[in-house]
């Protein structure tokens, strides 16, 4: 019978990999008792160092995975697909996308989270839209889910649980960063939720969870094969994060953006990355679809509406807008922007009340950035870049600092890097 502290010590000595039994029982007790808080916090410390190989990775996001329930979405008679972004500076995509796709005919089961940090949580921004719920019951889930055809909640508690108590634990020890646990995290919830393939968005750069190009890679390619090895078809796209992406950030102004985006007058990168995502989805769906021409005839924005609808929102009232507003961050030339820094924009977004610190923080929905220029647009010295909004005109002067050497501006045009930087997987 294996014992924990033993599992610490051959994990904290790198002396060998874990067995899948091993792993096992060490879950087991861990739910039963046996295993507490901080022996726990200590072995996630030594895979923190020293890693999980492919067979350990495998076994412990199954452990994770069968710490709860599982989803049956076979009976909803459409190709079941989802997404899944790493997050970013004004990454409103799936707001768009699960309609998108949807409108398209298949059935997009999207469980998301909310925003961290400089990071927009997407329950955040749709929660914006008033009578809009995000916890849904699993009955409720998958009604909504045949009504319209996409679905956008919270991960219910009965979906890896085991997760949630370990996320807990590393995000109080110092562990987030570790790939091999960021995969399992994501892909436990993504593989429960019982969806048919995936396609993953790792965003890379400055306003990225994983600003090296090279990890988020390295994560791209681990989380593509946890969900091969447990029957779920993955691609990931890494895509570029180190300008916001569209213009608007921030909860409300998101959504709006969102809005434009499926009735077909969203802003060229946003349109790209979303358009490429919802391919690939198509592709692994096996559906032969024209997500452009979903939006030219209307027909995403209706599913986007009939989703709002199902989860009790009112698509035609009113998003709320913040009481103040000001500019900002003035072009000190004329020229062209050739930078404007993803996660100084993230951070002002965040102090004006778009985020949260702490996960049991609360956030304005109408506090935000609209961006007035983007990499490649022309600006005249003097002119504004940014407009930030929010509902206490006190939090300007912190959002400004945030900004300190935010933005470049060129005499010439910048050559832009490709918003897709590499595709891995199925």
């Amino acid at each position: 019978m294996p014992d924990v502290v033993s599992l610490i010590r051959v994990k904290r000595d790198n002396l060998r990999p874990l067995t899948d039994r091993e792993i096992a029982w060490l879950f087991a007790a861990y739910a039963g008792g046996e295993v507490a808080d901080e022996q726990m916090a200590a072995l996630l410390m030594a895979i923190y160092h020293h890693g999980l190989d492919p067979a350990e990775l495998r076994a412990w996001t199954g452990e994770m995975i069968a710490s709860g329930e599982r989803l049956d979405l076979s009976g909803l008679g459409r190709p079941t697909v989802d997404k899944h972004s790493t997050g970013g500076v004004g990454d409103k995509v799936s707001l768009v996308l699960a309609p998108l796709v949807a409108s398209c005919g298949a059935a997009v089961p999207m469980l998301s989270g909310r925003g961290l940090g400089h990071t927009g949580g997407t329950l955040d921004k749709l929660e914006s839209i008033p009578g809009w719920r995000a916890s849904l019951g699993n009955d409720e889930l998958l009604a909504a889910l045949a009504e319209a055809g996409a679905v956008i909640a919270a991960a219910g508690s009965g979906l890896a649980p085991a997760d949630r108590r370990l996320y807990a634990l590393r995000d109080v020890t110092g562990t987030v960063e570790s790939i091999p646990l960021i995969a399992s995290s994501i892909m436990s919830k993504k593989i429960a939720e019982g969806t048919g393939a995936l396609v993953l968005d790792v965003k890379t750069g400055s306003g990225a969870f994983m600003a090296d190009q090279e990890d988020a890679v390295r994560l791209a390619t681990v989380m593509a094969g946890l969900g091969a090895e447990h029957g779920v078809r993955t691609r990931a796209l890494v895509t570029r994060m180190d300008a916001p992406l569209g213009r608007a950030v921030g909860n409300a102004l998101e959504v709006a953006e969102a809005v434009a985006a499926l009735s077909g007058e969203g802003p060229a990168d946003l349109m790209e990355i979303t358009l490429a995502l919802a391919r690939h989805m198509l592709d692994l769906a096996g559906l032969d679809a024209d997500p452009e021409r979903a939006i030219a005839s209307g027909r995403a924005l209706n599913a986007y509406r009939k989703m709002i609808r199902a989860q009790g929102g009112d698509p035609d009232a009113p998003l709320p807008r913040a009481g103040h507003c000001q500019t900002a961050l003035a072009a000190p030339r004329d020229g062209y922007v050739a930078r404007l820094d993803a996660l100084a924009v993230g951070v002002a977004a965040w102090r004006l009340g778009a985020g949260r610190a702490r996960k049991e923080d609360g956030v304005s929905h109408t506090a935000g950035v609209r961006c007035l220029a983007k990499p490649g647009d022309r600006v005249r010295a003097g002119e504004p870049v940014l407009e930030l909004h929010a509902d206490d005109s006190g939090r300007f002067a912190a959002a400004v600092e945030a900004l300190d050497g935010a933005l470049t501006v060129t005499g010439e045009p910048p050559a832009l890097p490709p918003l897709i930087v590499t595709q891995v997987g199925a």
